[in-house]
């Protein structure tokens, strides 16, 4: 029988406890013998949730799948449920998924049968049930490699109807109207991927992505290249929306807002078209043809200012302008003249709303100045859904070489966007939370500790009983009990 050498100790020193500091009396010491833990307990919430939209079994429906399930361990709608409720939890990376297929509560929200790992059909350590980084790195690949070792598939046009036709089910359907908020955000990429250039307004190599939103509600996500012209896609992009807008609210009249990017006249001239069903109200861009029509508008401004001794004063005013060459027609424009201590600061918005109004309804909300500062400024919210994209859900995360991968990755965080907005809508509504952002959501609900037991009958899952919001915790597990599929 072997002996142990004096190098190496009978006692393994992973297994010794750790010493700390002393509480007064009471020695403080730790060790790793807690069980399974996970800090995302309310990934339980996202499991729900996702179950009454049917999100991941929708995008499922989008990939092919040709491997042989006899030598899978991991189902396709596991591998989607695992990277979007990841993507969810604060997890953009996909080497974070190796170490986060540890996590016992995340293998019992993608559905795991032994969230144990117990049955794997390929011999690993204890305790692992989900995919690594490798795994999923071939699932959003797959479209880029024509071999036998990549046999997952997706088709593109499939996953853009599945956010569209998600993001419109969200939409009330008496609506009367829905306004649809354009975007072109530039993407910043850190690398040689397919499709970068550089941009002087971003001072860095990019991508520029459409975007459209409908209030909180993502509907599209386009990358492109980052030297195309930021109308390029936006006229085939809106016909889609429109119309799965006009199937589900059919009475609704539809306006489009964006920025002066998107004022051109194949734009304007399409909604124009479409018969009193599509509206537009558009940034435009200052000239000095637009600047001579208000010289009375500034002056006005002006003396308010110097009456008032207020740091700005504006004015508004209504315009019929054309362009020299490049629009058809003489379009209604509304001029905002405002003056501050540092000068003038005129800003012009093209529209073919009515100024009086549409029958039966205020007949003053689209003057000049309600039109601008309530119905064109309410844009900025978009804004604040855009930051959200970027800050709280890492969209811009865009580290592949290919476009069409990157154009996964973008569609895939847009998707966990819309799931944490559900969350919120459906479940914190007339709660503090109501209006938080989705990185606020993630850290005071779903970071939770929780102790994970499996045994044959059961899953049982401990919560921390220090959680601060446990009462709301509960408000939202009742709200979700009590929807059917419908009606999210």
């Amino acid at each position: 029988m072997p002996t142990r050498s004096p190098a190496h100790p009978a006692t393994d020193c992973h297994e010794q406890p750790l010493l700390f500091q002393d509480l007064g009396p009471r020695q403080v010491v730790a060790d790793f013998s807690g069980g399974y833990l996970s800090s995302d307990g309310g990934v339980l919430l996202l499991r729900q949730l996702d179950r009454g939209l049917g999100l991941t079994a929708a995008l499922a429906g989008a990939f092919t799948d040709r491997r042989d399930p006899r030598y899978c361990d991991h189902r396709l709608r596991e591998l989607l449920a695992q990277r979007l409720y990841g993507l969810a939890l604060g997890y953009e990376d996909l080497n974070d998924h190796d170490w986060l297929r540890r996590d016992p509560l995340l293998a019992v929200a993608v559905d795991k049968r032994e969230p144990l790992g117990e049955d794997r059909l390929h011999a690993h350590p204890p305790g692992v049930a989900l995919a690594g980084s490798a795994t999923l790195n071939r699932l959003e690949l797959g479209n880029q490699k024509h071999d036998r070792f990549h046999k997952i598939q997706y088709d593109p046009e499939q996953i853009e109807r599945c956010l569209l036709g998600m993001g419109v089910r969200c939409l009330p359907k008496h609506a009367q109207e829905i306004v649809v908020d354009l975007d072109a955000m530039g993407h910043l990429v850190h690398g040689l991927q397919e499709g970068r250039h550089f941009s002087a307004y971003y001072d860095g190599y990019c991508y520029l992505p459409l975007y459209a939103f409908v209030g909180s509600v993502p509907l599209w996500a386009q990358l492109r290249p980052g030297d195309v012209d930021p109308l390029a896609g936006v006229i085939a992009a809106l016909e889609k929306i429109v119309r799965a807008i006009r199937q589900r609210c059919k009475q609704a009249r539809i306006m489009v807002r964006g920025d002066s990017a998107f004022a051109r006249e194949e734009l304007m001239a399409w909604c124009e078209a479409q018969r009193s069903v599509v509206y537009y109200c558009l940034g435009l861009g200052r000239n000095s043809r637009l600047e001579a029509m208000i010289p009375d508008a500034l002056a006005a401004a002006r003396a308010r200012r110097c009456l008032t001794g207020a740091a700005s004063a504006r004015e508004f005013k209504d315009l019929e302008y054309q362009t020299l060459k490049s629009w058809s027609r003489v379009r209604r424009v509304v001029a905002k003249a405002e003056v501050m201590a540092a000068g003038d600061n005129p800003r012009f918005v093209v529209t073919n709303l009515p100024r009086e109004g549409f029958r039966g309804e205020d007949r003053e909300r689209f003057c000049a100045a309600r039109l601008y500062e309530e119905f064109y400024c309410a844009r900025g919210d978009m804004e604040n859904q855009l930051k959200q994209q970027v800050l709280d859900l890492h969209a811009d995360r865009l580290s592949t070489h290919y476009l069409a991968s990157n154009q996964l990755r973008l569609w895939l965080a847009t998707l966990a966007y819309l799931l944490l907005d559900r969350l919120r809508t459906l479940c914190l509504r007339g709660t503090a939370l109501a209006h938080a952002t989705v990185g606020t959501i993630r850290l005071r609900l779903l970071k939770v500790a929780a102790h994970v037991t499996v045994s044959v009958r059961r899953v049982y899952v401990r919560l921390s009983s220090a959680f601060p919001l446990q009462g709301l915790f509960r408000c939202c597990v009742q709200r979700l009990l009590a929807l059917s599929p419908a009606a999210t």
